[in-house]
């Protein structure tokens, strides 16, 4: 059997589950998840490596209609999200409306499309099966397929689909390699995880993190981070009283750093103001939405 390897690519609209269908296949929590929709602000590669085939899956943001620069820029990585593709994963939920302008799209992408039905445990099974014969009459050409990501039901499915459409091809990325991002990017995105867990509002959305120092040594790892927000409000409002909302963040990304990494990580945050940065072109430059 010649090797095989290819980019699949999940797009959907916000909070319909794509990171967590693309951490359950992995096996591995490389994007970050929270209930808060746009949690995703980057395209994200994760590598699925088997002696006979590498899949390159890519989380992306949800889908939706650009307020600022910054989520122009999240729009333009779903649009290399869709010309790039070998496959295409759409993920839709029960009751999501699919305008016909998006259906003719994903219809004539000519390429191999698995549409699914997520989030089926929230539905009863009548719901679930009119549910995915109206998406078997929207997209008449693709695999329609209930799955539940959290709860890993019929995953397999997928990776069958997957791996049954997936072209020959030597792989693309080291076998070794979990994704094409570096640990830096990682650990900036643990931590604005616990920024979108613990506030509330305009701070998420408002929030850039940049991680300053990563130095190694025997007995533990030091990370020093920076997080940027717009407005000397905000700032009062992400560290809290006496330190206490920015102690939170800093313990819950630790944690979860640790977990990743595998060894103790001693975490400084800082918090400072960057003016306007979501709208201005050189600081996305800068912050990577490239």
């Amino acid at each position: 059997m010649k090797h095989r390897a290819g980019f699949v690519n999940i797009i959907g609209k916000p909070n319909v589950g794509k990171s967590t269908l693309m951490n359950a296949v992995l096996g591995e929590s490389l994007s970050i998840i929270t209930p808060k929709a746009q949690t995703t602000r980057h395209r994200i590669m994760g590598l699925l490596n088997h002696p006979d085939y590498q899949i390159v899956f890519s989380d992306t943001p949800g889908l939706l209609a650009p307020s600022y620069k910054m989520q122009e820029r999240m729009m333009n990585f779903v649009e290399q999200a869709f010309s790039d593709a070998d496959i295409i994963i759409y993920i839709t939920i029960p009751d999501e409306v699919i305008e016909e302008e998006l259906r003719e799209r994903i219809n004539s992408l000519g390429v191999p499309v698995l549409v699914l039905l997520n989030k089926i445990d929230t539905s009863d099974q009548e719901a679930v099966t009119s549910e995915v014969e109206k998406l078997k009459e929207w997209f008449p050409d693709s695999t329609v397929m209930p799955v539940s990501a959290l709860h890993r039901f019929n995953l397999d499915a997928v990776l069958e689909f997957i791996i049954e459409w997936l072209p020959e091809h030597p792989p693309y990325f080291d076998k070794e390699s979990l994704s094409d991002r570096p640990m830096r990017f990682f650990m900036s995105e643990m931590i604005r995880e616990q920024i979108f867990l613990h506030y509330q509002k305009e701070i998420p959305y408002s929030a850039q993190v940049e991680i300053e120092s990563f130095k190694e040594s025997e007995e533990l790892i030091h990370i020093r981070a920076i997080i940027y927000v717009m407005r000397q409000s905000q700032k009062g409002i992400v560290i809290g009283h006496k330190g206490e909302k920015l102690k939170k963040v800093g313990t819950g990304a630790r944690k979860s750093m640790e977990k990743f990494l595998g060894a103790k990580v001693f975490l400084e945050l800082h918090v400072k103001v960057d003016e306007n940065w979501r709208d201005e072109n050189h600081k996305l430059d800068k912050y990577g939405y490239l």
